[in-house]
């Protein structure tokens, strides 16, 4: 599966999405992530375009790409809100309860992924990620 770097069309800079895909394909194993199995995918709608992005674990062995298809759980969200939740300005639970973040499928895999999104300013959580990112 290509890393997500290796993305079709253009991307700005300063993408968090991106770079938060990317730097997930670039660990390549997630120990937060080693009790996890299964495939989710994000669709991520910005205007009238809807980026897809699949990410595969295998007990705590990550692979992204951006291709559409079947995965064990979907989760559906706008861009904007998604680039807010992986900065840790939003949590994933209550997002999903306010219907902002919409999941399908595989409840229980998309709770065990959360573990990675960062938690809010000043959080230990928040400090723990920014360390394991700069692995």
């Amino acid at each position: 599966m290509p890393a997500a770097s290796a993305t079709r069309g253009k991307r700005k800079a300063d993408d968090p999405t991106h770079e938060f895909f990317d730097g997930l394909a670039a660990r390549g194993h997630e120990p937060l992530l080693e009790n996890a199995s299964g495939s989710i995918r994000f669709d991520l709608t910005g205007g009238k375009n809807v980026d897809h992005w699949v990410v595969k674990l295998k007990k705590g062995a990550v692979a992204v790409s951006q291709k559409d298809g079947k995965a064990d759980a979907t989760v559906s969200s706008d861009r904007a809100f998604f680039d807010r939740l992986i900065q840790g300005r939003e949590n994933a639970m209550a997002a999903t309860l306010r219907g902002v973040l919409n999941v399908k499928g595989d409840l229980g895999l998309v709770l065990t992924f959360q573990r990675i999104f960062p938690g809010p300013p000043g959080s230990q959580r928040r400090a723990r990620t920014a360390a394991r990112r700069s692995r």
